[in-house]
């Protein structure tokens, strides 16, 4: 059986790859087990200076596999509140991560993909990316994403692109802070590995404790933020609009 996400050492830097490019990285409940896992592990590692996230193939992360969540029952409140508790532990895990995280960013990032991306330090990626939050356009509330980019992006963007769907270019993501440097796309996770090589060679101590206080002042807000969700998602999905709007994307048909 395919692994669906993959630890390769390089050195002192754990690269963690999402592994199913036939999907461009969809991911679903298991994986994101399997992710929080590895994190964790990398984290307690005393040999592990750095961690580098990144997807295979010609995506990073396409978001959540419409066809898990397509398959939520109007009625089931419970099923939408643990699909948002899945992202709340897997966001946690990586902002909880006390060594550096840099996210190599190849191909499409979209979704709670795009999310994940921000939640690493920085963000290396090259002139092919497109990145953005097109939830609206599956019929999926998007209230964790402008969390993710009230910070970055401020009020209007993060309106703009939580409102029309719309995926930005590497060279737009670069110039709003949503990507931190572009370099060629075969030099992306090299180049993500340096530069957490690099902070992993600061004092240690200081770079925790800086990661800490970045941490702590929007925690209140994720907290908040995943509340909402749990409450708009369990009233979106009694209403059957996502569900029908994510049957209408995987039976190919357009709006």
């Amino acid at each position: 059986m395919t692994e669906t996400v993959l630890l390769e050492r390089r050195d002192e830097i754990a690269v963690l790859t999402l592994n199913r490019p036939e999907k461009l990285n969809a991911w679903t409940h298991a994986m994101r087990e399997r992710l929080i896992e590895l994190l964790r592990e990398a984290d307690r590692d005393p040999d592990c200076r750095g961690v580098v996230l990144t997807g295979a193939g010609r995506a990073f992360c396409a978001g959540q596999d419409l066809e898990e969540t397509a398959a939520i029952d109007p009625g089931d409140h419970a099923a939408a509140e643990a699909w948002i508790d899945d992202f709340d532990r897997l966001f946690r895990t990586v902002r909880e991560l006390r060594k550096p995280t840099v996210a190599a960013v190849n191909g499409v990032v979209a979704g709670s993909g795009f999310q994940y991306a921000l939640l690493a330090d920085l963000r290396i990626g090259h002139p092919g990316v497109t990145m953005g939050q097109p939830e609206v356009a599956s019929g999926i509330p998007s209230i964790t994403g402008i969390w993710a980019m009230w910070g970055i992006l401020g009020r209007a963007k993060t309106t703009e692109l939580v409102l029309t769907a719309r995926l930005v270019d590497a060279e737009e993501a670069q110039r709003l802070g949503l990507l931190t440097r572009l370099v060629p796309e075969d030099q992306v996770l090299d180049a993500a590995v340096a530069q957490a090589r690099a902070i992993a060679e600061l004092p240690p101590g200081a770079v925790a404790l800086t990661k800490a206080r970045l941490r702590e002042l929007d925690d209140d807000a994720l907290a908040e933020a995943v509340v909402a969700a749990k409450k708009i998602h369990a009233d979106a999905y009694a209403t059957g609009e996502p569900q029908r709007e994510m049957a209408r994307f995987l039976s190919g048909k357009r709006r």
